[in-house]
């Protein structure tokens, strides 16, 4: 081992960039953390003893002794802890990995698709043209969870950069609303939007990926909302910030489920009763998105009674 490798391994800042993780989660730092506190309980049995124990070779055994204890347990537990980080690592690698190379063949397979659907070679009609429509279906559906696992890699990653500017958050939710209205009206489903004032102040944060959630919230609206119904999305400004809500009257979470609903894969078990699709990746990415944007995010929800989700998002100051 080199000094520059040295080097490398006492950046403790770098290598938990590496694994993706905060200091706090960092075995590297714990480690550290973990030596000064034994540094400081050593002194404190040592001045301990000195008062209590008259011996001076007892209390050095005792202190030589704790000392080594305590640090054989915090290697272990770093080394365990580190283990499991680079598993981690080596994971979102994985995930970042097979997307790349899956995005490729899957977007010759729905240019081909497109190609074939839209009659370019002759009409296709009957069963053949139903069994080409669901291929196209379901290259649409692999299309998007491929994108949330890119996306869910960069998170995990840090490297998911935010390009943060002024936006109408009103603007992006009518886009929103416009996309979902045919998929709402053919569930008989009423979008409505409502805001508090005209003039609200723009939202600051990056719209691209905001988006992303305000679709999200849409979506599982409309998506969880079972027959005829409503889904109101209401802009309010709350607090000096804008207050963003989507309610359903639809299927709601469980009481016991909803600790878990911002986890990565989690799906409540009344939407897999249901069998609603979806990968239970969305809401994941809305909090990271939501937070890191100086946001905060949270729902309320009654089983078979529907639920509302939220977030905050910055206004514009500049």
């Amino acid at each position: 081992m080199n000094f520059k490798s040295v080097l490398e391994q006492l950046n403790i800042r770098a290598t938990c960039k590496q694994y993706g993780l905060g200091l706090w989660r960092c075995p590297q730092f714990l480690f550290l953390l973990m030596g000064l506190v034994i540094i400081v309980t050593a002194l404190v049995t040592y001045f301990l003893g000195t008062r209590y124990v008259a011996d001076p070779d007892t209390v050095s055994l005792i202190v030589l002794i704790l000392t080594i204890i305590l640090f054989v347990i915090t290697f272990s537990m770093t080394r365990s802890l580190e283990g499991l980080a680079e598993a981690s690592r080596l994971k979102s690698e994985f995930i970042s990995i097979i997307s790349h190379q899956l995005r490729s063949p899957l977007s010759s397979l729905k240019w081909a698709l497109e190609i074939l659907i839209s009659g370019r070679f002759g009409k296709i009609e009957g069963k053949p043209a139903d069994y080409l429509q669901i291929l196209a279906d379901n290259a649409k559906r692999m299309g998007e969870l491929i994108s949330s696992l890119l996306i869910v890699s960069r998170i995990e990653q840090g490297r998911f950069p935010l390009h943060k500017a002024g936006f109408s958050l009103i603007n992006l939710a009518e886009e929103a609303i416009a996309e979902f209205k045919p998929v709402a009206i053919a569930s008989n489903i009423e979008i409505v939007l409502e805001t508090a004032k005209s003039n609200l102040p723009q939202a600051f944060g990056d719209s691209s990926q905001l988006k992303l959630v305000v679709e999200n919230f849409i979506d599982n609206a409309v998506r969880y909302t079972k027959g005829a119904g409503k889904v109101a999305v209401a802009i309010a400004f709350q607090n000096d910030k804008l207050l963003f809500s989507v309610k359903d009257g639809g299927v709601g979470i469980p009481k016991e489920d909803q600790k878990h609903i911002f986890q990565k894969f989690f799906r409540s078990g009344n939407v897999l009763k249901y069998q609603t699709q979806g990968s239970g990746l969305g809401l994941y990415i809305a909090k990271s998105i939501i937070e890191k944007s100086g946001g905060k995010i949270g729902f309320k929800s009654e089983q078979d009674k529907g639920s509302t989700f939220w977030f905050t998002i910055p206004i514009n100051k500049k």
